[in-house]
């Protein structure tokens, strides 16, 4: 399939009545550019492709980490790099956060990480295999406070339901938020699905591998506690 040029760094999606995210037309910088231009095609996946074969897309047989929501791509881009013996797959619908990921991995030469610029539901209807994930990880998401909006959040039953088919059994969901409201949302959302196994009281320390984020940083200085959540699917 050839690119169109007025449409690579638009998010595929199909028709949605209500998403978690709003596309804004933020500023490309010419960096994040570049990394669209020169570093995406060896990057990217596409939800057109429809269903993926890790093991054909990476050229090996690995643990695959998916992460929903990268935002500018500094925390998957470290932790793709600190884990060469791990697979990641990001998922964003900004197109500025896909350059600058696609631009600092090409920079590392890694070969472990893909993205998609994309919905999220739709990638993991389409084209993610069931229980082939080792973890997901979703990280600070739009807590979208107002209550009337709250159909809006991204963690959704319906989304920890295909979530839970797509990890492998005893796999990993680990969630964070600086929104304490959201986090008890979260909670209770996933203490209703007898499959997931809270491994929290009910929150857990950050672990080793998710390091400090941009959004983390900034809760902390509004005084946000930060809250980790980490479940695990029934084997």
């Amino acid at each position: 399939m050839t690119d169109d040029p007025g449409t690579r760094s638009l998010p595929e999606r199909h028709r949605r009545a209500v998403r978690s995210y709003v596309v804004r037309a933020g500023r490309m910088t010419p960096a994040q550019q570049r990394g669209l231009d020169e570093d995406w095609p060896a990057y990217r996946l596409r939800l057109a492709d429809g269903l993926v074969s890790w093991p054909q897309v990476f050229g090996r047989r690995a643990p695959v980490v998916l992460e929903i929501g990268f935002g500018m791509g500094d925390s998957l881009l470290e932790m793709a790099a600190a884990e060469p013996g791990t697979d990641f797959v990001g998922i964003e619908v900004h197109p500025p956060g896909a350059g600058r990921l696609a631009r600092g991995a090409a920079a590392l030469g890694l070969t472990n990480l893909r993205i998609y610029l994309a919905d999220a539901l739709d990638v993991l209807d389409d084209c993610i295999p069931d229980a082939s994930l080792a973890r997901v990880q979703i990280y600070f998401p739009d807590p979208w406070p107002k209550k009337k909006h709250h159909k809006r959040r991204l963690v959704q039953r319906p989304l920890i339901e295909r979530l839970r088919a797509k990890l492998v059994p005893g796999g990993l969901l680990h969630l964070a938020t600086d929104w304490e409201a959201y986090a008890e949302w979260m909670l209770t959302i996933l203490a209703a699905d007898p499959e997931f196994h809270n491994l929290g009281d009910p929150f857990v320390e950050r672990p080793p591998f998710r390091p400090l984020t941009r959004f983390e940083r900034r809760g902390e200085r509004l005084g946000h506690r930060v809250c980790d959540l980490m479940f695990r699917r029934a084997a």
